[in-house]
């Protein structure tokens, strides 16, 4: 049987804010087998439960934000990207602040805390969403166009295409293929930080945005560079950023999606639309498991490697 998987061990963190800037504490504590994974906001007088769920999702400006009343927790898609990545199913996240902090802007430093709490699979089937016919979302006309897309696949892949018109992003890859059966998560997406440019720090911050932000935590560009002295990481990085985002963003579905994710110029809001469209067709999915976990896709039985 393919199994669902927790933690073994609470693990914590602290940092700030990507755009609050506040310093904030994060418990990853193992939960019990269907629980999904549920941020608890602690700091709060009475502390309050927000399951993840696509339709939980209630903010996607720069980032993905879920709600439940008056509770929100922002820009989850790292951790959750983190979680999908190594497999979680089932988490609680304490939260003492209303935003996950950025730590090193990428997914890489969840990747660390999970692994170092040590993964353990619990005695009941992992439980797929399959895709069973495409779902498109689109947006603009022309050259403004963008859209995301799922296919039917017995695995789950990601393909996307970014378009910035900025010197340091056109000299740098621009798609990416990603297959998640491979096992190479953590080294080949993991590691790939947000990015922003200069001329938008400003503007952001007059709107209370990027308060914590800096080179420590993101790529950031002028208007012909980037200006952070040790480079990128991948030579595709942005892109890879991207990706890394989107498997976070699709995660908030509840379980790991078997399917062809494609998507050109996409983000936050869309990742979320397409989400939405799926769910509202129930002839486009069906919940399944893997009895015999030789009759899953190749690379979803195996525990996801260490650095």
């Amino acid at each position: 049987m393919l199994a669902q998987r927790t933690l073994k061990s609470l693990t914590t963190a602290v940092g700030v804010g990507l755009h609050s800037g506040q310093r904030v504490e994060l418990t990853l504590r193992p939960a019990a087998p269907n629980t999904g994974i549920v941020f608890r906001r602690v700091d709060l007088p009475e502390p309050v439960e927000i399951p993840v769920n696509a339709l939980a999702v209630t903010d996607t400006r720069l980032a993905s934000t879920i709600s439940n009343g008056g509770a929100k927790v922002h820009t989850i898609e790292h951790l959750m990207s983190a979680c999908a990545g190594l497999g979680i199913d089932n988490l609680m996240v304490d939260i003492t602040a209303e935003e996950v902090p950025i730590l090193d802007g990428s997914s890489a430093s969840f990747v660390y805390l999970l692994q170092s709490a040590g993964i353990e699979t619990q005695g009941v089937p992992k439980r797929f969403i399959r895709v069973l016919k495409p779902v498109e979302v689109r947006e603009g006309e022309g050259s403004q166009v963008k859209w995301a897309r799922l296919d039917p696949h017995h695995g789950f892949t990601l393909s996307f295409e970014i378009e910035f018109n900025h010197p340091a992003v056109n000299s740098t890859g621009q798609q990416v293929t990603f297959d998640f059966g491979s096992g190479r998560y953590a080294r080949e997406i993991a590691r790939a930080r947000t990015f922003g440019f200069t001329r938008d720090v400003e503007m952001m911050r007059s709107h209370g945005l990027a308060m914590g932000g800096g080179l420590d935590n993101a790529i950031v560009m002028d208007d012909v560079k980037v200006l952070n002295a040790d480079g990128l990481r991948y030579h595709d990085e942005f892109v890879k950023h991207k990706i890394l985002d989107a498997i976070g963003d699709l995660y908030v579905v509840g379980r790991p999606l078997l399917a062809a994710y494609s998507a050109y110029r996409s983000g936050h809001a869309l990742n979320n639309q397409l989400l939405r469209a799926l769910l509202s067709d129930e002839r486009a999915y069906e919940i399944v498991s893997f009895d015999k976990e030789r009759d899953a896709p190749t690379g979803f039985a195996a525990l996801a490697p260490a650095w």
